[in-house]
């Protein structure tokens, strides 16, 4: 499943880093906790979380990351904006909870 996919199927806001939209995802990380993030997630896994500062962008771009999902309607600094623009990784939004949104995001893996 594409980034774009699942942004339709999860009815999910784009927020930055549109030229990554076609980036396929094979899997999920959730976590708020870089440093685990950092030694456990996976190339080309979406990353749920709640952290919302530059530090994301470069733990998504040395993992290789297919995207960043933020919970809780919550926008990233404009500064992670910028990187996620410059480096083609998507962050997106969810008003929805890390515990619902990463539910949903197995079920349709799976």
């Amino acid at each position: 499943m594409t980034v774009q996919e699942l942004k339709e199927k999860l009815n999910l806001k784009v927020i930055s880093g549109q030229k990554g939209l076609n980036r396929v995802i094979e899997g999920g990380y959730t976590s708020d906790l870089l440093s685990d993030v950092m030694g456990n997630a996976e190339m080309n896994q979406c990353w749920i979380t709640l952290q919302t500062h530059k530090n994301i962008m470069a733990i998504a771009s040395l993992k290789e990351l297919a995207c960043i999902i933020l919970v809780k309607d919550l926008e990233p600094n404009p500064d992670t904006i910028e990187q996620s623009n410059e480096e083609g990784i998507p962050i997106l939004s969810s008003s929805k909870e890390a515990f619902e949104i990463t539910g949903e995001i197995y079920s349709l893996l799976k």
